[in-house]
């Protein structure tokens, strides 16, 4: 079941199928909804997203993946989380507000082409407030770096060319590099490695994952992780 079908669910169980009712609860004009559950079959924005999650009685993690309850226990509070990943050991230029794509990362053909073609495959735009520049934002998979991110949060990064002079050793990246012709993407953070350069040491947050070291001339493509977005439930 996609997310489309969610929202005709909720539409249907909630609102007695009425769309105009389930778009005036949320905050967002009845053509927004038309457009994700009509025959156009359009995906929401991570603005609808939002407010679904701030003004209705539903399960943030329900609505993202289906899993658990669609109604969330009267207790509990949405809420769309930013946090700041990178910490810049000098001042940093932030902007007041800023327009930021999201990328359908599935959809293209590794890291390095997101990166060349960077208004391909836009899903949505976020606006964020007092950050820093960011180049884009995709959503990751995996728990390697659990609990700081979780599957499904986003990341936006900045964008760095392949390049071990600029390193900032201790952050957090989104990269790409290849092994034997396979391409592998990845959210880590990069450490000074033992075995001394070129190689470096890939870390993850979540201490079931091992740590592994890698020549860094195979990096394919790297972007420094500057903050990530959770829409989630506190109980």
């Amino acid at each position: 079941m996609d997310i489309n079908k969610r929202f005709e669910i909720i539409i249907n169980s909630v609102y007695n199928g009425n769309q105009s009712a389930f778009a005036k609860a949320i905050g967002v004009t009845p053509t927004v909804i038309a457009n994700v559950v009509g025959a156009r079959q359009g995906k929401p924005s991570f603005d609808v997203i939002s407010k679904i999650c701030a003004n209705a009685n539903i399960s943030a993690e329900w609505l993202l993946t289906g899993n658990g309850d669609m109604l969330k226990p009267t207790t509990e509070e949405s809420q769309v989380k930013v946090k700041p990943i990178h910490q810049p050991r000098s001042i940093e230029k932030k902007e007041d507000t800023q327009v930021v794509y999201l990328y359908d990362f599935e959809a293209t053909a590794g890291l390095k082409a997101l990166f060349a073609n960077n208004k391909q495959n836009i899903i949505d735009t976020i606006k964020i407030p007092n950050l820093p520049k960011c180049d884009g934002a995709i959503r990751i998979v995996g728990d390697s770096m659990y609990p700081l991110l979780k599957s499904g949060d986003i990341i936006l990064y900045k964008q760095q060319s392949p390049d071990m002079n600029n390193l900032l050793y201790g952050e957090m990246y989104l990269l790409s590099y290849d092994i034997d012709g396979e391409d592998y993407i990845v959210v880590k953070y990069i450490r000074k490695s033992e075995k001394g350069e070129p190689f470096i040491t890939l870390g993850s947050e979540n201490p079931a994952y091992a740590a592994r070291d890698i020549d860094f001339r195979r990096i394919t493509a790297l972007a420094l992780v500057k903050a990530s977005v959770r829409i989630n439930c506190i109980i």
